[in-house]
């Protein structure tokens, strides 16, 4: 990547060093309530659903949520919305955030069930 002027470096920077504190906070509390709970978090390593571990890291927390999808479709007047249900592992993560599913099932509130 080229940046020619050096206020655009400094704000890259900038940028990408929020980046990586914000995975690494993610990582942290993760880790740390599950150390505090005694307990191992399974499903995180794609094709091994049983395969466990007390130090999950971000990138595996996140990618746990790329089947996520939110689809919105415009027919005339209507409009439907589907978001993709979460799964019991992508709840447990959330609930080690200490995130209420409000978080995620706002998003929600306008869907559509799917048949």
């Amino acid at each position: 990547m080229y940046l020619e002027r050096e206020n655009h470096v400094t704000g890259l920077i900038r940028l990408l060093s929020v980046g990586l504190r914000v995975l690494t906070l993610l990582e942290f509390v993760v880790r740390r309530r599950l150390a505090a709970e005694g307990d191992v978090l399974a499903g995180v390593y794609t094709g091994q659903p049983t395969r466990a571990t007390a130090q999950p890291t971000a990138e595996r927390l996140l990618a746990t949520f790329q089947e996520v999808t939110l689809t919105i479709i415009h027919a005339g007047w209507d409009t439907r919305w589907h978001l993709t249900p979460l799964s019991p592992v992508q709840q447990r993560i959330l609930a080690l955030l200490d995130f209420p599913l409000e978080v995620y099932t706002r998003l929600s509130a306008h869907c559509s069930q799917p048949p």
